[in-house]
């Protein structure tokens, strides 16, 4: 078989303008993953509601985060894209779950290129229904409709893989050399909590009530809420932080009913009130800087920190096309080439 990757990531509209911040508002937010309700109850709150108002105010934060290439989500994952191409043999290729280039366009250039066998790269460390689930789901339903002499393997999450803990907590460690930091905040994208009891694959474990977390059980494999507090308690061990010196939040929430807790901006406005003055915000559920890296954090809650009392506020860069992390993920690429090559000699 001929074998070749597919990077995902999440997407971006294609410019700044209003109707492609729409049109893309419209294909994330009606995904059953990320807004799961009934469809009818779904299109009602999406196309009646959130399409209404959305869009205008979310192209300005965009435009304030723009780059002169493009969206620097997509920007970055091809950059990513380049550079472990360089690093590999096998055919490499990207993809994004909402907007473009799209999950069947990479898998049509890899079957251009002879690929029969595809490891599918969600980029995402932690699983979450939002985000690696539903790429998973559309890649399988493309792959059997227009490609069903394909194989895939699926890179499992990897919050807790050494080699993912090491370049991250190595390029937190790098910016904070200059930066005098009080206090460490690890902020990850939130979701309701109503996600983290459907991926139970127990049904009875996740109870979101302080302890279910860190006691052992089958239902981690897709845990949200469990792998972001691992990847907090890894990274804070490798860097030798101390306790009370760090935490965990969650952002991004949408609608009234309840979300991953505590809030990232509660959570910063109350570190200021509290006297913290100098601090740090991570962002590990993202592998590159995005809207809600450079402009929710970057911005929003920088402003907010400091309108709160605090001075400074650093908004630590995602790994993005950092040398470790292409190393990393080119390692893991040919580690399952060549396993593969082994299985089938």
């Amino acid at each position: 078989m001929s074998k070749g990757v597919l990077l995902v990531n999440l997407g971006s509209p294609d410019s700044t303008s209003v109707k492609d911040v729409r049109n893309y508002l419209d294909e994330f937010l009606m995904d059953e993953r990320v807004i799961d309700t009934p469809y009818l109850l779904r299109a009602f709150i999406v196309k009646g509601i959130i399409l209404n108002t959305r869009p205008k105010k979310s192209a300005a934060a965009y435009k304030k985060i723009w780059w002169p290439e493009g969206s620097p989500l997509i920007v970055l994952s091809k950059r990513l894209q380049d550079k472990v191409q360089k690093q590999v043999s096998v055919p490499v290729e990207l993809a994004m779950r909402y907007g473009n280039p799209s999950i069947e366009s990479g898998l049509q250039a890899l079957y251009d290129k002879g690929v029969t066998e595809v490891l599918l790269m969600p980029l995402y460390p932690q699983f979450a229904m939002a985000t690696t689930e539903t790429i998973l789901v559309l890649a399988e339903k493309i792959r059997r409709e227009k490609f069903p002499n394909m194989e895939f393997t699926i890179l499992p999450a990897f919050y807790n893989q050494p080699d993912y803990i090491r370049d991250l907590s190595n390029s937190i460690k790098d910016s904070l050399t200059n930066f005098n930091v009080d206090y460490v905040l690890f902020s990850y994208h939130g979701v309701p909590e109503r996600h983290i009891k459907k991926s139970d694959v127990t049904k009875s474990h996740c109870k979101i009530d302080g302890s279910c977390c860190n006691t052992p059980s089958k239902a981690h494999e897709f845990c949200y809420r469990h792998q972001c507090f691992e990847t907090t308690k890894q990274v804070a061990e490798f860097l030798g932080l101390e306790e009370g010196k760090f935490s965990t939040s969650f952002q991004s929430r949408l609608g009234r009913d309840p979300w991953l807790q505590p809030y990232t901006d509660a959570t910063i406005d109350g570190l200021a009130q509290k006297g913290i003055k100098n601090l740090a915000v991570v962002t590990p559920a993202f592998v590159s800087d995005c809207l809600e890296t450079l402009e929710e954090i970057g911005m929003e809650a920088a402003h907010s920190f400091k309108e709160n009392g605090g001075e400074e506020f650093l908004s630590v860069p995602c790994l993005n096309d950092g040398d470790d992390w292409c190393k990393t993920l080119s390692r893991w690429i040919d580690q399952w080439a060549f396993q593969n090559q082994e299985s089938n000699a």
